[in-house]
């Protein structure tokens, strides 16, 4: 593009504003170009192409996911004692960042760079100013649409962290002491995170994440990998879980507000976004059933490795051809009713949401607060095989401390401590829902119906569950609602919607023994979560 086109779009062709960053003869650096000007670079430089409904399409190459086990934190004074060191988080010296931090940076010389200065943090009473520096143009409109733009009247603000994705940089195992040649590296001293050889965009989004997790702690804010919306009064409800348990999908719903759909922090003031976007999978998406979703895909939107027809553009949505974990990135404002700021007050409710494979656990079911504390700690969905390579036909559980164990630099028990501390100070009441399998597990019985679960969310979110009769789980012992508008009375029924009652019984037992078995690890939590688990 040439040098008089960055006037049009209104960024700024530099030359020499990186040095402190280590960063020296970029040919052109494209300073917080919007979202028109960087769709069309990321065209002419082939990066992606237009959908026929106007989104940019690109292909993330070798990876479709993250690589969590090529992700570091540099090990130093600052982070010695604060992180809980281990294969989440993998220590990396001091000498071998810099090492390849050097190799990064050289590796850049001659590039043209994309610039985009955003913030995390709707809260401006929290908000962290990041820059995100990125070889690539689409990544640079990934930045933008999935953060938060900062306001006008602060444009020259220093970032408090740099975020430098290159993804055409490799590292050298042998001398650089990663695994592979891509890797993701924080170093929380220096305020650089050096993302390399993987050009999937939600790297760039859970390190922000896993900053926020390992910062916000100490000034008494819980990080929580969560949605969050609220009724148009204002109450306001959490939705945490794994990926594929319908996070992103029952938080966009119609008749409720999205504060945002999958990172959120909670005060003494009350839930605010971490982002100022979504980040929404997209297989298998249909207008009937996910409505806001489907809307927000338009001019603008980045979808990652999803199918399209070469002569028409239109977008298959039910291939998985390339990956089952296509995803679609928009700001919050292509959502009809987001919440802008995206703010909130202290929660009311707070559901777990899993998608038991097993078919063991009921559709919806009440917590005390320490089953809350137990099933927060836990973490607990079951994948199937086509949500992940590698899986074979049987479902394989899944425990994820926090529900987000991946991001989460500090102990689970910092985080599992101020959510029971804020649950027993704002009195919120706590669902488990399984939208996962009924009628038997994976491969015999049937994944519940979204409208159901829809139903079962809105009765409880409206109140209309307080007055139901409750029977405990005899297995699990949480308490099951015996009725609820507009859902037949016999799916609530766990067991009884197998046709072998002795066969759930087994598979029952089974899954108690995993929960067990994985909460072993806690064994220093207070008494009264240890006994919230599931009869042995």
């Amino acid at each position: 593009m040439p040098a008089e086109d960055t006037e049009i779009f209104r960024g700024r062709a530099v030359n020499g504003e990186f040095a402190q960053l280590g960063i020296h003869n970029v040919s052109r650096a494209f300073r917080d170009l919007a979202a028109e000007p960087l769709i069309e670079h990321a065209i002419q430089r082939r990066e992606g192409l237009l959908a026929n409904d106007g989104a940019l399409v690109v292909h993330t190459g070798q990876f479709t996911g993250r690589s969590p086990k090529d992700k570091f934190i540099v090990r130093d004074e600052l982070t010695e004692h604060t992180v809980n060191w281990g294969p989440v988080n993998q220590p990396l010296s001091p000498h071998h960042f810099d090492r390849i931090y050097g190799k990064a940076v050289a590796f850049l010389q001659g590039n043209e760079l994309f610039v985009q200065n955003c913030r995390a943090g709707a809260d401006s009473n929290y908000a962290l100013s990041v820059r995100v520096i990125t070889q690539l143009a689409w990544h640079a409109l990934f930045a933008r649409q999935l953060l938060i733009r900062p306001p006008q009247s602060e444009p020259g603000r220093a970032a408090d962290f740099t975020i430098l994705f290159v993804p055409g940089f490799q590292a050298d195992p042998e001398t650089d002491s990663t695994h592979s040649e891509t890797c993701i590296i924080l170093n929380f001293t220096r305020r650089i995170v050096l993302i390399a050889g993987t050009c999937y965009a939600g790297e760039l989004k859970k390190s922000v994440f896993t900053i926020l997790n390992h910062l916000l702690p100490d000034e008494g804010v819980l990080p929580m990998h969560c949605s969050a919306n609220m009724s148009r009064d204002g109450q306001v409800a959490l939705f945490f879980g794994l990926s594929g348990t319908g996070k992103t999908t029952l938080s966009a719903d119609p008749n409720r507000l999205l504060i945002g759909d999958d990172e959120h922090g909670w005060s003494h003031r009350g839930v605010f976004n971490f982002e100022g976007g979504c980040y929404a999978k997209c297989i298998r998406l249909s207008r009937e059933q996910e409505p806001q979703i489907w809307n927000a895909i338009r001019f603008g939107t980045v979808l990652e490795n999803v199918e399209m027809e070469s002569q028409t553009r239109v977008l298959d949505f039910n291939s998985e051809e390339i990956t089952e974990n296509t995803r679609a990135a928009y700001p919050l404002e292509f959502i009809d009713n987001a919440v802008l700021p995206s703010v909130g007050g202290h929660p009311n409710h707070v559901i777990f949401l899993t998608a038991d494979a097993f078919g063991v656990l009921p559709p919806i079911s009440r917590l005390t607060p320490e089953q809350a504390m137990y099933h927060f700690l836990s973490g607990y969905t079951a994948k199937v095989a086509g949500t992940e390579r590698g899986l074979g036909k049987e479902p394989e559980a899944t425990f994820s401390a926090c529900f987000g164990a991946p991001f989460l630099p500090r102990a689970p028990s910092v985080y599992a401590n101020m959510l029971g501390d804020k649950l027993r100070r704002h009195a919120a009441s706590c669902w488990l829902v399984n939208t996962g399998w009924v009628g038997g597990a994976y491969g015999v019985g049937n994944r519940m119906k979204l409208a159901y679960t829809r139903a079962m969310l809105n009765a409880a979110l409206s109140g209309d569950l307080d007055n139901v009769s409750l029977t405990p789980h005899p297995v699990f012992r949480v308490l099951v609602p015996q009725s609820c508008p507009n859902v037949p009375s016999g799916i609530l029924d766990a067991r009884g919607m197998w046709q072998d009652r002795s066969a759930y019984d087994r598979a029952a037992a089974d899954l108690s023994a995993r929960f067990n078995a994985n909460f072993e690890k806690f064994a220093s939590v207070a008494r009264e979560i240890q006994e919230a688990a599931p009869a042995a």
